[in-house]
């Protein structure tokens, strides 16, 4: 754990109690600050009082006594209107703050010359996090991973000199950290999501850009408009830009070539690793993920020959292109994290033949998904936004309302195993969130898995 020191001897209010708000109580605890802490769910009270968390109703509380707010990412800051938590701390003229902040205080304080490496985007952070610790592991450094994947970031080892720590950062949590400054930023990409919680496509950006424009050195991923928009404009303000492809060679920075990670200084450019051949990076957006991971330790000071072995040997992370069966010909991948259009059409670029699972609660709709379509043997739609994706798919694409993933598994083995393809892929990427039918996309994922096994269970016990 790291102790918020930055609150000593002050009175915080904490409100959402999901695991970095109980974990940021904690912290502000042991770094000797007084906690008062809430949540809308009385369950979720319940249940952090059971921990030990200090709770008190904030609904009843007189906020000048309060140093501060810190907030969880999920409770909202602006759109669609400021939590009534929120209103009430800026009424107290009092500073809104996230766990990702109390950490950034810590590190300044104690180990300012630690190594911090901060990575976002729209899509592919999470991979590109754990790929990125995968590799530092795999050279023998001191690393700590955690923020937005796994463990929340004041669960994590303090900073010191020697260890780096990687930190996933959602646009939520940026928009609470006011003082992030790492090493290095990573800005991946930028596509339409969230937009319900930031109000516009460019006020989303703005966030994103917030990242990069405070890290040492910028690692920008520039195969979108917003992105190439926002290295053009944090490199004319003094930031150093580290340009990364996976669409087009650079004259300067880091690109895919072919199955190649190439790095280029005023166009001289030179092999700085491989992807071929490594399962877990299939596909242009984990191009582009690998080579983002590449530039940034790159940059740091890995070796060529650390970052070729580590790549071959990276496991990959459940739920994004996750291959969790292959019966025969058929592979069943569980891609559950592509919870927008954007995110599924990097699935779809990845396999030529598809019999895809999607649906749930649109955050869009999937028109842009349309030059992967001649990809799609067949549709397989589910929950909420079925109806909607069955008009966008029109006949251009042949579609069943499976309605729930049960039966979608249940049809797209069964035709899949009539495909003489070379390779025929069930492919479980929504485009879509899960809360309309699951608890997150983890558990959508889990069922899709646990849908697979229980099927290959069954074909084996059936008589030749």
């Amino acid at each position: 754990m790291i102790a918020a020191t930055s609150f000593h001897g002050r009175h915080v209010a904490v409100f959402g109690l999901g695991a970095s708000g109980r974990s940021a109580a904690r912290a502000l605890v042991e770094g000797g600050a007084t906690v008062s802490a809430w949540d809308d769910s009385e369950a979720v009270v319940a249940a952090a009082e059971a921990e030990g968390v200090t709770v008190a109703d904030l609904r009843t509380a007189d906020w000048q006594a309060f140093a501060a707010l810190v907030l969880a990412p999920g409770v909202p800051l602006t759109h669609p209107r400021p939590h009534w938590s929120v209103t009430a701390a800026r009424a107290a003229g009092i500073e809104v703050i996230g766990d990702i902040e109390l950490f950034s205080r810590e590190r300044k304080r104690f180990a300012p010359r630690s190594d911090l490496i901060a990575i976002t985007g729209t899509n592919g952070k999470s991979t590109t996090a754990a790929l990125i610790a995968h590799l530092l592991r795999a050279a023998g450094r001191d690393v700590a991973l955690g923020g937005n994947i796994g463990t929340s970031v004041m669960d994590l080892p303090p900073p010191q000199a020697g260890r780096i720590h990687v930190l996933e950062v959602s646009s939520y949590q940026i928009d609470l950290t006011p003082g992030l400054a790492p090493s290095i930023g990573m800005l991946l990409n930028v596509s339409p999501d969230h937009l319900d919680r930031h109000g516009s496509m460019a006020a989303y950006a703005r966030i994103k850009e917030r990242l990069v424009a405070s890290a040492r050195t910028a690692v920008v991923g520039v195969d979108d408009n917003w992105s190439q928009a926002i290295a053009d404009h944090i490199g004319n303000h003094g930031v150093e830009v580290v340009r990364v492809s996976a669409r087009r060679p650079l004259a300067r920075g880091y690109y895919v070539e072919g199955v190649n990670i190439m790095a280029a200084d005023d166009g001289a450019a030179q092999e700085i690793a491989r992807i071929g051949g490594v399962a877990t990076l299939r596909g242009r957006h984990n191009a582009q993920n690998a080579a983002a991971a590449v530039a940034a330790l790159h940059r740091l000071g890995l070796d060529e020959a650390a970052l070729r072995s580590g790549l071959i040997t990276f496991p990959g992370l459940a739920h994004r292109m996750e291959e969790v069966a292959r019966e025969g010909a058929v592979a069943f991948i569980n891609d559950s994290k592509a919870t927008n259009a954007d995110a599924a059409a990097r699935a779809l670029a990845s396999f030529p033949r598809v019999y895809w699972i999607a649906g749930g609660r649109a955050k869009t709709g999937i028109e842009d998904l349309a030059p992967f379509f001649p990809r799609i043997a067949r549709a397989y739609l589910i929950g909420e936004a079925a109806p909607d994706f069955a008009t966008t798919l029109g006949d251009d694409v042949p579609y069943a309302i499976a309605g729930d993933l049960a039966a979608a598994v249940r049809a797209a083995a069964a035709d899949a195993a009539m495909d003489d393809d070379e390779e025929a892929v069930v492919l479980l990427s929504p485009a879509a969130a899960s809360f309309d039918q699951f608890k997150n996309f983890e558990d959508r994922g889990n069922q899709f898995r646990d849908l697979v096994h229980k099927l290959a269970e069954t074909d084996e016990k059936e008589p030749a």
